[in-house]
């Protein structure tokens, strides 16, 4: 994607930059806070780094964080990690029709270079995936722009944040700042019934169980919101086959 220069002189390339341009401060002030945390947490400027580069998942970081900084057992740190990134298991799914004409490079380079907000725009603009070549090129071009400026502004924001970490005072409350930041954007995010359902079923249930130790809560909530969403749409289902007899 990054590495074809067909894609940046394409017209969607630029569209791309420009829908997440709006963005991006919000991705950049997220992406100095995970690094500073990362840093008073107790990981080294190496570590931190390298997880920087390697992770790009702010939530699966934040999540995993105070996992590591209390010494949890590694499964108990990929376990939380993979349940907090379940949600691009769906995106993969959904994008595949997109994406399997693309070489195998492009595709594993698409799968870590895409978030949230990319896998959003980019559905919105493209219902469907295109049948000629000319389209296909438009959704590549496109998704390249749209992550380009996503993992720019969290990167350098990230590396930013470390640099800087051991300078800012931790009585600024950029840890509360984080969960307020999280908050926003699971509620601009909470765009279905189901949805709204989830997140308060996972609220509820992650302050229920907030004193099992290793961050548990956080699984069993998430469990539970999958459960009870599966739940309610295997009913929903059932009683649309009902009505349409």
């Amino acid at each position: 994607m990054f590495f074809l220069k067909e894609n940046y002189s394409h017209p969607a390339f630029k569209v791309g930059v420009r829908d997440i341009s709006s963005a991006a401060p919000g991705i950049a002030a997220w992406g100095m806070m995970i690094g500073v945390a990362m840093i008073q947490s107790g990981m080294n400027v190496f570590d931190s780094v390298l997880m920087t580069l390697i992770v790009f998942a702010g939530s699966s970081q934040l999540a995993a964080i105070p996992l590591l900084a209390a010494g949890a057992p590694l499964w108990v740190v990929w376990a939380t990690a993979f349940c907090v990134n379940l949600r691009f298991v769906v995106f993969s799914a959904h994008l595949r029709p997109y994406m399997m004409s693309w070489p195998r490079w492009q595709r594993l380079i698409a799968a870590y270079l895409t978030a949230d907000l990319s896998y959003v725009q980019f559905v919105r603009r493209y219902e469907s995936p295109a049948q000629d070549l000319s389209g296909r090129q438009s959704e590549q071009a496109y998704l390249a722009g749209n992550c380009f400026l996503n993992w720019s502004s969290w990167m350098v924001a990230s590396l930013i944040g470390i640099a800087l970490a051991h300078y800012i005072p931790p009585d600024w409350g950029l840890g509360f700042a984080g969960v307020l930041a999280l908050v926003g954007v699971t509620c601009s995010l909470a765009s279905s019934s189901l949805k709204r359902i989830s997140c308060v079923v996972g609220g509820i249930v992650s302050v229920l169980f907030f004193a099992l130790p290793l961050r548990l809560n956080i699984l069993i909530a998430i469990t539970c919101s999958v459960v009870v969403c599966l739940g309610f749409e295997v009913l929903y289902n059932r009683y649309q086959r009902k009505e349409a007899l």
